[in-house]
């Protein structure tokens, strides 16, 4: 009789009630795939997308996760150099280099850029399976649930802000949805690279949270119009790189928010992917707009181990039993979260 495990498992898109525990079968490592005995998932927007449906090809049923940590307790073929019993935390991205267009011929098939946890099956369990490649040992005493928050939204920030964005000293950046997993990163990133960070957020609590992050002026948008303060506060010029991930319902003060020449560096789309653009202004202020999602390995590792010296710091709003999956969930669609909600098998 097969062994099995405790997950977080949804057959059908929908709500938090799709979630729920369920016992599945322990996987097995395949070729170069190593097994995690998880000691700590945490959750992201994406598993709230995946969940409700986001257009992609979702195995089901269904277990959530892109960021994880835990202990190696099984290796495949190929992946014996792996020593059993290594704490590791996980890269959730899988074949990044699709991005670098390594064109082999066409001939070559050549597969897409995906996450782990939303192509594959993920964390939100007491066992995962993930490539060896994707392992980054944990330093001794490093607390597993810290490892576990940090990995997504800091490898995204990072790229966003400093490979795409360019972000250097001395330069003004905005950074909206400050509150949230990459937000709270964003802010840490850009106050480490020397900008001065300004930081949409809404309550008063997170303008406070956000201020303690490294943010030097925060503003609270169900108070404010933040490009028209952001206008004001730069002596009517503007930021030079605006960071969003919330989308459709602060796109237009987002690029009304940057300088000319500026950059707005789009990662998220929270509250829907269409923005209305007004033309003239983007090239009337020569501005630019980049995409990002993500990360490299390299940078994964360059920013997971300054995160591991305590460089920078994963922000938790709450720890809770994987059992609580499902409220884990409510409360990350509640927008109450400040940075994430951490589930402990």
């Amino acid at each position: 009789m097969a062994k099995t495990m405790r997950a977080a498992v949804f057959s059908d898109f929908g709500g938090p009630d799709v979630v729920s525990i369920q016992k599945m079968p322990i996987p097995e490592p395949g070729a170069g795939e190593v097994r995690i005995k998880v000691e700590a998932a945490a959750l992201n927007h994406l598993d709230l997308w995946v969940r409700r449906g986001l257009p992609i090809e979702t195995p089901m049923p269904h277990i959530g996760g892109s960021d994880f940590a835990g202990t190696v307790d099984a290796v495949g073929p190929g992946a014996e150099s792996v020593p059993l019993g290594t704490r590791v935390a996980v890269d959730p991205s899988l074949r990044f280099d699709w991005y670098y267009a390594q064109d082999r011929g066409p001939s070559f098939d050549e597969p897409p850029f995906q996450l782990i946890g939303e192509h594959t099956q993920g964390g939100l369990a007491e066992y995962a399976v993930v490539p060896a490649d994707n392992l980054l040992e944990i330093p001794e005493g490093f607390p597993s649930t810290e490892a576990a928050a940090a990995g997504l939204v800091f490898v995204t920030a990072w790229r966003a802000l400093i490979t795409r964005g360019g972000l250097s000293a001395g330069e003004q950046v905005l950074i909206t949805g400050a509150s949230g997993g990459v937000g709270t990163a964003a802010i840490q990133i850009a106050a480490r690279a020397g900008a001065k960070v300004y930081a949409v957020t809404s309550g008063a609590d997170k303008v406070r949270l956000c201020r303690e992050l490294g943010a030097s002026i925060v503003y609270d948008r169900s108070k404010v119009s933040f490009s028209r303060e952001v206008w004001r506060d730069t002596g009517k010029r503007g930021v030079q790189v605006v960071f969003d991930t919330v989308g459709e319902s602060v796109w237009p003060d987002c690029l009304r928010a940057l300088a000319p020449c500026g950059r707005l560096v789009t990662s998220g789309a929270t509250t829907g992917s269409r923005g209305s653009t007004e033309i003239r202004l983007v090239f009337w202020k020569q501005l630019s707009i980049l995409g990002s999602t993500m990360g490299s390995p390299t940078e994964f590792r360059r920013v997971m181990r300054l995160v591991f010296d305590g460089e920078l710091d994963a922000v938790i709003h709450e720890e809770m039993p994987l059992a609580e999956a499902r409220r884990a969930h409510e409360l990350l669609e509640s927008g109450t979260v400040f940075g994430k909600v951490v589930l402990v098998p």
